[in-house]
């Protein structure tokens, strides 16, 4: 990039409606994103979800193009900016779902829960009769969190119809049962996981539009009952009001977010390894972690990009 050069322009965009025809909208769009248009789309039956990087005219096209899809109009997109390219090669994927609950008979696009603006949300879940789930993972309830929060500490968003059935069912078993308000980071997996509730019966579900991203971008931070970071799936790691960068970082060896807290451990090192992986991590393993690590640097000092670091993102989408 020159001077003068327009910024890099990236989108993260989720849908939930139906495709029939995956091979032909995964064409489609593989044709759209050519020649500039760099990152990754997944295809589904249910929908399209991925994070795309760009001149922010072919953005433009490639949104403009999926947007003309059959049930796309109001796709759901974020943008951010940066000086360079994030991504090496444009991918799209055919999936059997664009975020992974390995539930093949839930169908998101016509039984999701009822949205719930971020303006509205602190309302919502500051009532006695709401109970409050978070649907992601366990390392990043870890970094931050809604006030009250119920946090199934789930590896993976596939263990969480699981855990509803054997632990979070319960909670509902009042002879009033209280009201459900679900959220996540971007609104796809509390999308979906609303949907699952209510084919699992409970039909009086919320979920915060937007996610955590929305809320933490549009209510003053004085207001919020967010506590702590939000972690996100690119190299900013972690966020904090105003959708500010927050105080975590990568470890390179896991790809967990790694807290100051956290860093000064005996046993987090620079690009190899953390508290978490440090006593899983053969000697090996960090040997070569040391060397990417050196690479890296040298290829930084030199000002051009070292593929490790593509390689070592965090994933490009939610799951």
């Amino acid at each position: 990039m020159t001077a003068t050069s327009p910024p890099i322009r990236i989108a993260a965009l989720y849908r939930f409606a139906r495709i029939d025809d995956r091979e032909a909208v995964q064409m489609r769009l593989r044709d759209l994103c050519e020649p500039d248009v760099r990152g990754i789309l997944l295809v589904a039956h249910e929908g399209l979800n991925g994070t795309i990087a760009g001149p922010p005219r072919a953005i433009d096209r490639v949104l403009d193009g999926i947007r003309a899809l059959p049930g796309f109009a109001t796709l759901e997109v974020k943008f951010a900016e940066a000086d360079a390219m994030p991504f090496y090669r444009m991918k799209v994927r055919l999936k059997a779902e664009i975020v992974t609950m390995g539930e093949p008979d839930l169908d998101p696009t016509s039984n999701a829960g009822t949205y719930v603006s971020p303006a509205d949300w602190n309302a919502l879940i500051a009532d006695p009769d709401t109970i409050v789930i978070d649907t992601r993972n366990d390392y990043e309830g870890a970094v931050g969190a809604f006030e009250g929060a119920i946090q199934p500490n789930t590896r993976s968003f596939r263990d969480f119809p699981e855990w509803f059935r054997t632990e979070g069912r319960a909670l509902l078993d009042r002879p009033n049962p209280p009201r459900v308000a679900m959220y996540c980071t971007g609104g796809i997996r509390c999308e979906k996981s609303t949907a699952f509730l209510k084919a699992e019966g409970i039909e009086d579900v919320f979920h915060l539009e937007g996610g955590i991203l929305k809320y933490l971008e549009t209510v003053p931070e004085p207001e919020s009952l967010w506590r702590g970071e939000c972690f996100v799936f690119d190299e900013r790691v972690a966020v904090g009001h105003g959708l500010s960068e927050g105080t975590h970082s990568l470890c390179r060896g896991c790809r967990m977010p790694v807290s100051p807290e956290g860093r000064a451990s005996p046993h987090y090192v620079e690009g190899v390894s953390c508290e978490r992986c440090h006593e899983t991590r053969s000697e090996t393993q960090k040997a070569g972690a040391r060397e990417r690590a050196r690479q890296m640097q040298i290829a930084e000092t030199r000002g051009v990009a070292h593929v490790g670091q593509t390689l070592l993102r965090p994933s490009t989408t939610e799951d």
